[in-house]
């Protein structure tokens, strides 16, 4: 991107503190005004990622996401506000960074990044940073990226660790499937919603992407291409490892099978799960089981409305005290092994966890153990709360 675009007085004194940098300068400066950024998730990242964006100068910043702000978003999510929960994140965020900085352009993507739409909205920007926090969506994220032939700034968090590169594969460096030919087994990595996350860690990974971005638009060495930044926040380190191209990578290797995007391989999502000690791994369910593994929360709500089965909450019991659904047992998940004498084998038990990945572990287990007439409320306590209560606590 070489592109350049004048400055304002008011923008040349707004900037000044870079402009006076060297390695930035005036024509870095420039060069930022004229670009453009797609933001992917306006979320726990992708908060600090738009506001020092803004604040840099960044001309034109994409915000996709298809959510609406949700109070227990606010505790990592900072570009959003009390008073913007349940607007869309996109125009929350659009209002906060225009308020950080009226000489910026900010482009809402109310419907996110879907398979039909990745590349051709990759191609409209310089440069893209992915926020997101699914196994699925990260790599239509890479593979469209490449196909785009755009740089992915990339960024995770898990817990207390965070991790930073830079995916560029046309420049040489390599790509995500490089580390990763394809996505974990579904419900094998907890997401942030059942693992937690500390929040500020959100700003130190969103800071840093922010920067690199920054950094290779204004024309700035020195960035994380081919290497991949490690941070502890529990033990306050940071590691950076180097990061090989992988020959045989589906996506950018000689023979590369991925020539386009092809929205099936993507389908299916990776859904959070508790490693709590003794429940076994899950497989496949028994073939001879007449009750489905897994039902809705509309099923669910009419079979437990009329008596029909019984509702089993696996979750923590400070959970419990967010919200619950009426006339649910409890048992913690880590104590299901030792209660199974609680759980009745001749009536269907409909197990309920947050988003539904404890509770497909705690199913298997179950059924494992002989309990023929068990299934997993999928979505969990969160789709229960979107579609049969409305006014029920999220978090």
């Amino acid at each position: 991107m070489t592109r350049r675009a004048g400055l304002s007085s008011e923008e040349t004194a707004r900037y000044s503190r870079h402009i006076i940098l060297p390695e930035i300068g005036l024509e870095g400066q420039e060069r930022l005004k004229a670009s453009r950024v797609l933001v992917l998730g306006a979320g726990g990242l992708g908060s600090p990622v738009a506001l020092y964006l803004a604040a840099a100068g960044v001309g034109t910043i994409g915000l996709a996401d298809f959510d609406k702000v949700e109070a227990h978003n606010l505790q990592r999510q900072i570009l959003h506000g009390t008073s913007d929960v349940g607007t869309p994140k996109t125009a929350s965020g659009r209002r906060r960074l225009s308020e950080i900085n009226p000489h910026v352009g900010v482009v809402e993507h109310v419907d996110g990044v879907r398979p039909e739409n990745a590349v051709e909205l990759f191609a409209a920007y310089d440069l893209v940073v992915d926020g997101t926090d699914n196994f699925p969506t990260r790599y239509l994220n890479t593979d469209a990226a490449f196909l785009a032939r755009r740089p992915l700034v990339y960024g995770s968090i898990f817990k207390f660790e965070g991790q930073v590169t830079v995916f560029d594969p046309h420049a040489g460096t390599p790509c995500y499937r490089c580390l990763f030919p394809e996505p974990p087994p579904p419900g094998s990595v907890p997401n942030c919603g059942e693992a937690g996350v500390l929040g500020a860690l959100c700003g130190v990974v969103g800071s840093i992407q922010a920067m690199e971005a920054i950094k290779r638009l204004a024309g700035v060495p020195g960035g994380l291409d081919g290497r991949l930044l490690v941070i502890d926040a529990l033990g306050m380190q940071f590691r950076t490892l180097k990061l090989r191209k992988d020959p045989d990578c589906p996506l950018c290797g000689a023979r590369a099978a991925i020539r386009a995007i092809d929205p099936a391989r993507y389908a299916e999502g990776c859904a959070p799960i508790n490693h709590a000690v003794g429940v076994g791994a899950t497989g496949p369910a028994p073939a001879e089981v007449n009750v489905p593994f897994e039902i809705d929360v509309a099923e669910a709500a009419r079979l437990a409305g009329s008596g029909a089965a019984r509702i089993l909450d696996v979750r923590e019991p400070f959970e419990l005290q967010i919200c619950r659904v009426a006339g649910s047992a409890h048992i913690p998940m880590a104590q299901v092994p030792r209660n199974l004498d609680q759980i009745p084998r001749d009536a269907h038990v409909l197990v309920l966890c947050h988003h539904g990945g404890r509770s497909a572990r705690v199913t298997q287990f179950l059924r494992q153990n002989g309990y023929d007439k068990v299934s997993n409320i999928a979505g969990g306590v969160d789709a229960w709360a979107r579609q049969i209560e409305p006014g029920m606590q999220r978090y």
